[in-house]
Order: C-alpha cells, then structure tokens, then sequence
C-alpha cells in the first residue's frame, strides 16, 4: 500500500469493541475528531518541556508536527506514532546550559540545540545499524522485562507533574478529580465513537464544570478568554541556531539510550495492542525519530520522542490508524504558526488538564505493565524481578546520581539501570 493509502472503514466498525488498525482509517470527519484528541493529548507535555528548559513552546509545538510528518514518512506511514517533546532531555540540558526552570528563555539555548543534534544524530546511527543487521542485539539489550518497566516507569515518574504542580488550590485538587471522573464516565458509560474520544469529551466537560464554578459561582480562578481575544491568528516563531560545544554534546548525546528504550518500548507497546507485528519498522522508526530530532534542534526546537501520552489514548479507543496521525502532525503545525490556536489550548485550565493528565499518566504505566503480560514475563524468575523493581523505584523516586557536573535522574537512571542490571545479573547465568 501507499503512503497515503489506508483501508476504509465505516464508523459502525467501532461497535462491540472493534479496534482500526494501522493501515485503516475511519472517514476524515472522526479521523479528523481522533487527530484532535491526540493534540490534546500531547499538548501538555509537548509545552510544559520546552518550558521547563526555557524554550519556545510554540515552536516545540510546531516542530512536533514536523517532526511526526518526518517519522511518517520514513516508516512509510504504518508506525502509529507522535513525536512530542521528550522529557528525557530537561535534566542534562539544564545542567548543560545552567537553566533553572521559570527563569523565562534560556540565554545558552544554542549549547544545548548542538547537544540535541548530537543525540539525533546517534540515534539515526542506532537505527541505520538496527536496519542493517536486525533487532536482536537491541532486543537482548532491551528485553520485555525492560522496555516493559521503562515505559511503566514514563508514566509514574511524570504522575508527579498533575499532582504537585498542576494543582495550587484545594479547589483546583477537587477540580482534578471531577475531571478525571468525568474521561472515566465517558470511557464506561458511552458507545461508539463518543467513547474513543473520551479524552477529548472529558475535558470539555469537565471545563464546562469549571466556568460554571468559578466565573458563575465564585469558587477559583475565573476562567480568563482575555489572551484567546488578544492573540494573533497568524504568527512566526523565533528559530535560534545551535552551538556546537563538546562538553554539551557529551553530556546531552548518551540521552540516545532513553530515546531508544521509549522507541522499542513504543513499538512493542503499539504491537500487543494491535496484534501486528511492527519489528521489521524499527529501524526506521529509529532513523525517524533521530533525523525529527536532528531538525528539531536545528530550528531551536526540543528533541523529540515517541509520545507515551498519545500510547495512552491508543490504549483507550482501540484505534490505531496512521492516518489520524497525520492528522494530529498537520494540526499542530497550524497550532505552532498561530498564536490564536495556542492560546486557546493554554487557556484549558491547570487543573481540568492536570485531571486528564492523571488519566492519560496512568494509561501510560498500564501500557508498560501491558508489554509484560502480553510477552509472558516470568516474574518468578529473581532476575526478572529485581529489575523490574529496582526500575520502578528509581524513576518513580527521582533517583539522582552525580558524576562531576553530570547529573542522571529520573527516567534517565531508570533506563540505565533496568538495561544495566539485565546485563549484570544475566553474566554467568545458565539457562534452566
């Protein structure tokens, strides 16, 4: 098939639990409703990275889309796939730059640009030698029991985000909870395609909620269109060009190995959901992702990964269809070039995308314990579970080594040391 070609499917498709696969679509106008949602999905994260590095979110935003029509292209449409910002890169950035966080834009964006473009450019490496010789070495480097506890891991260490930093009030915590309460009603209670937007439906309602609770009754922060109304309908970002300095590259590039194990992650995620099997992809998806970062950090964008919260939505309608995708990529570029779009989506309030955040989070981690189940782990075997374990803690706990002024934590510790330890307690090890 094409590149552009998908097998039509009719919206009744979606009755009793039907799942779309990669190379079907629904009609546009539900594809259409499906891309926004992943918008949706991603555009927290996507904007609270660059903003936690002191980068443009606008143009984070914009080069997601890109970014996405890259790795669409080079997988040939068939990995189900958006690139957002990735997370993995806010600690070895700011300790690169000496960023703190809320300290408005970042004066050494250009050291840390060269260091992601370093980073992209390994990853493409990693994904040419992947497509040459074949998946099994990344495999036996990133077996189930691993990519399974990297992505769990994703979605638990950024639960922290919605939780601590999303809601300022008592109110805005309660506001949380009927949001997420709001996306479970709809997930349980609705059919068809209502259901398979529930993240999107969810947060309308639950925004509904909370004009009328506080610009009708009072009760929090008013919900404010001042900035929608002010903002322009067209815009251009400002691009900013990368430094080149060896001590940034070597401490932003090794962020390769997180890259690669939410990648592999990702697609052994996407196959237990869809039942196909998307190995013969990796390699590409590999170079894809690498060359998005590449142009990513080239324009003054973030580096980009395969987006865990849009596995989430995934997770949650069953459709899985490349188009929709596309889609989503083509959305965000228009939201990237027009500040009027962005101000709409930044004017949801915190806390009814904190609540969503919970939902989509936590499908994240469930997606993780999923590769585990659908792979048969053996957590009777110690091995197994000591990795597993020890993986979770770390990155859950923000667990934080030192080495000069390099500095690992997090999701960063995690991934080393659930492949670390694999490796280490396998040595000398007989098969039963």
């Amino acid at each position: 098939m094409g590149l552009l070609s998908w097998i039509p499917k009719p919206a009744a498709a979606l009755d009793n639990g039907g799942v779309i696969g990669p190379d079907e679509r629904l009609p546009w106008a539900q594809t259409g409703l499906m891309g926004v949602q992943h918008v949706v999905a991603m555009f927290g994260s996507t904007v609270l990275a660059p903003i936690l590095m002191g980068f443009d979110p606008n143009l984070a935003v914009l080069m997601s889309g890109v970014g996405t029509l890259i790795f669409f292209a080079i997988t040939g449409g068939r990995v189900p796939s958006y690139l957002g910002s990735s997370f993995a890169f806010i600690g070895v950035v700011n300790v690169a730059t000496g960023y703190v966080a809320s300290q408005g834009a970042n004066a050494n964006i250009g050291l840390a640009l060269g260091g992601i473009i370093a980073c992209g450019a390994l990853y493409t490496l990693v994904g040419g030698l992947v497509q040459l010789i074949g998946t099994g070495w990344i495999e036996r480097l990133m077996p189930p029991v691993v990519t399974g506890a990297v992505v769990a891991v994703i979605g638990l260490n950024l639960a922290a985000i919605p939780v601590k930093n999303m809601a300022a009030s008592n109110f805005d915590a309660w506001m949380q909870a009927i949001t997420f309460l709001c996306v479970a009603l709809v997930a349980v209670y609705t059919r068809g395609m209502l259901q398979r937007l529930l993240i999107l439906v969810g947060l309308v309602i639950a925004s509904l909620i909370y004009i009328g609770l506080t610009n009708g009754l009072g009760l929090g922060k008013p919900f404010d269109v001042s900035g929608i109304a002010s903002a322009a309908w067209f815009g251009l970002p400002t691009l900013h060009a990368p430094v080149f300095n060896s001590q940034a590259m070597l401490l932003i590039a090794p962020v390769v190995l997180i890259l690669v194990a939410e990648n592999l992650g990702h697609i052994k995620a996407v196959t237990a959901m869809t039942g196909k099997d998307m190995d013969r992809y990796m390699g590409r998806a590999f170079i894809g992702d690498g060359v998005a970062t590449m142009v990513s950090g080239a324009a003054g964008g973030t580096g980009v990964t395969t987006y865990a919260e849009n596995i989430g939505v995934m997770a949650a309608t069953r459709i899985y269809s490349t188009a929709v995708f596309l889609i989503a990529a083509l959305l965000a570029i228009l939201l990237g070039f027009s500040p009027k779009f962005g101000a709409l989506i930044q004017a949801i309030p915190l806390p009814v995308m904190g609540g969503v955040s919970i939902v989509v989070f936590g499908l994240i981690a469930i997606a993780g314990a999923r590769i585990w189940v659908d792979n048969k782990v053996d957590f009777s075997d110690i091995r197994n579970l000591i990795v597993a374990a020890i993986t979770l803690i770390l990155g859950t706990g923000e667990f934080t080594l030192k080495l000069g002024d390099f500095a690992l934590g997090g999701i960063g510790t995690a991934t080393f040391g659930a492949i670390g330890l694999y490796a280490l307690l396998g040595m000398g090890k007989r098969p039963l």
